[in-house]
C-alpha cells in the first residue's frame, strides 16, 4: 500500500524554487518512501531521532536537499528543502537543523 505524501507548507514553497530536474528527482525518491522503499540518495537524517531521513542531490556544482518523515501519522510528510550554501563538508548547516526539528515539533502539535 503507497502512502500519501504530504508536506510542510513552507518546505513545499522552498521546494518550488529548486530547478526542475532536481524536483523530478527528489519526487522520485519520495515515491521510493511512499511504497516503503529507500532511494539510494536517501540516508537517514542523524541526531533527530528514527523516521527521519534526508534526500541529498548534487545538481550543477549545488547541493539540495529535502528532509521527511515517515513516522509522524499515516503519511510521508516533508519537512523541509533547501539549497545547501556551507563548503564545510557534508554536514547539515545548524540554523537548517534548527529550522527541521522546530518543524517537527510543529508538525508534531498538529497531528494530536
Amino acid at each position: 500500500m503507497e502512502r500519501r505524501i504530504s508536506w510542510v507548507k513552507a518546505a513545499l514553497k522552498e521546494f518550488g524554487e529548486f530547478p526542475d530536474a532536481v524536483q523530478r528527482k527528489i519526487l522520485a525518491a519520495l515515491r521510493f518512501a511512499a511504497k516503503g522503499e529507500k532511494a539510494e540518495t536517501t540516508k537517514p537524517m542523524k541526531g533527530l531521532g528514527s523516521g527521519i531521513y534526508e534526500i541529498a542531490l548534487a545538481y550543477q556544482g549545488d547541493a539540495f536537499r529535502a528532509v521527511y518523515a515517515v513516522q509522524l501519522g499515516e503519511d510521508i510528510w516533508v519537512i523541509h528543502a533547501f539549497q545547501k550554501k556551507s563548503k564545510k563538508g557534508a554536514e547539515t548547516p545548524k540554523p537548517e537543523i534548527d529550522l527541521i526539528i522546530e518543524r517537527l515539533k510543529r508538525l508534531r502539535e498538529q497531528l494530536r
